[in-house]
């Protein structure tokens, strides 16, 4: 059997409202475009929406709108898609990387903090909240640490459907973004949406995102700097149908997420995903499964303060780094063992994500190395996505489950021998 790590959920009403589209021979700029802005919006409670092309170039807009400009920092995790980041390297300026927390994934309230009462002189100005996996930041912890002056961009492009506190994920910056590539919740194959109540970050997200023409729609005349981010009509009509069925599409995630959870409940090597109090919709982006230490243990010498997560801001000291390069070595060659004998067995999975600061290009830029931001190499070390989908069934679900169990115990026998 092989079980694919993502797939759609496409019915008649996506094909039918694409065929339209065709048939219309409008393309671009068209009904639909509107139709779907409008969905999203009423969706999420928010005034305005402008649809994009990815939700690379939602976040990049929204940037650009709130005014920031080269030599600008940003506040950022580095457990993320690299997006996140790179949008601030787009206008010349540099993210400003905070350690995530070891049960949610997201970036730490407590290492925020620390930066702000330790670190902070006023030279940052802006903060990428990302909700990793679908998973809300704490939110009221953020509002109560950050300083008044930094304006906050969330990136839900992972998120769509979740709620913190019943209220919608993407409203709780100055502007939000969602993203639709065919793995997230709803497809448009490839596209993103701006979600904000501020009319001015509307105005201009929507006039840059179309080479920078003004209200009037002028097409050859440009009031600002702009870009070819708009959305295609197909697309929108593809998001449109796909946002008619939201809540069909999230409740069967719901469920998918909880066969796995029932199926790996008992099963002390891997830990389950953790869903904190305050979150009052479940959004399933992916599905991670986070190899246990205390497991690994039992063949690997792990420190107890690493088994902890008992783990300073930062690995210093030589001996210290050194140490710590090698745990991790070893704990990512477990890993990719286990990725390749899934993989090999019909289970396609993979590593999220790889951590930012370590990419080849942000050290050579940066400097960074390994021990920088030790929590997230150490979950990237350990994680790995199993296959998760809207229509995936339950007989491929268990076949995952028998596959990960009977690699899981090979890798340990392997270590024994």
């Amino acid at each position: 059997m092989f079980v694919p790590l993502s797939g759609t959920d496409i019915t008649d009403l996506e094909i039918n409202c694409v065929l339209d589209v065709l048939n219309s021979g409008r393309l671009a700029l068209g009904p639909y475009l509107d139709k779907f802005e409008t969905i999203v919006k009423d969706y999420v409670n928010s005034t305005y929406s402008v649809a994009v092309n990815s939700g690379t170039s939602a976040l990049h807009l929204i940037l650009r709108s709130l005014g920031f400009k080269s030599g600008d920092k940003m506040i950022v995790t580095p457990f993320t898609f690299i997006s996140s980041a790179n949008v601030s390297l787009f206008e010349n300026g540099k993210p400003v990387f905070i350690d995530i927390d070891h049960k949610t994934y997201n970036m730490s309230t407590a290492n925020l903090k620390h930066f702000v009462e330790v670190e902070y002189q006023g030279d940052v100005s802006y903060f990428m909240g990302v909700d990793i996996f679908g998973i809300p930041l704490e939110w009221d912890n953020i509002y109560e640490i950050l300083p008044n002056e930094i304006k906050i961009i969330e990136d839900s492009c992972e998120a769509l459907g979740g709620e913190y506190k019943n209220q919608k994920l993407g409203t709780f910056g100055d502007a939000g973004a969602f993203a639709f590539y065919p793995n997230k919740q709803i497809t448009t194959g490839e596209g993103g949406i701006i979600v904000t109540d501020h009319e001015e970050i509307y105005d201009l997200c929507k006039s840059m995102s179309n080479q920078g023409r003004g209200k009037n729609g002028e097409w050859l005349i440009s009031e600002r700097l702009g870009y070819n981010y708009r959305m295609d009509e197909m697309s929108a009509a593809l998001g449109y149908a796909q946002m008619k069925r939201i809540n069909e599409i999230s409740k069967k995630r719901k469920q998918k997420a909880d066969n796995y959870f029932e199926l790996f409940k008992n099963d002390g090597r891997v830990v389950l995903p953790y869903i904190p109090q305050e979150v009052t919709q479940e959004s399933w982006f992916v599905f991670v499964l986070r190899l246990n230490l205390e497991w690994l243990s039992q063949f690997l010498n792990i420190p107890k303060w690493v088994q902890d997560f008992d783990i300073p801001i930062r690995i210093e000291g030589e001996k210290n780094q050194k140490e710590w390069h090698n745990l991790i070595k070893q704990l990512r060659a477990i890993l990719n063992n286990l990725l390749k004998k899934l993989n090999n067995k019909g289970v396609q999975s993979k590593n999220y994500f790889y951590p930012l600061h370590l990419q080849p290009f942000y050290k050579k830029l940066f400097g960074y190395d390994e021990g920088d931001f030790p929590i997230t190499e150490l979950v990237s070390s350990l994680t790995v996505a199993i296959p998760f989908f809207s229509n995936i069934t339950f007989e491929q679900q268990t076949y995952v489950h028998k596959i990960i169990s009977d690699s899981l115990e090979e890798i340990k026998d392997e270590a024994s021998i």
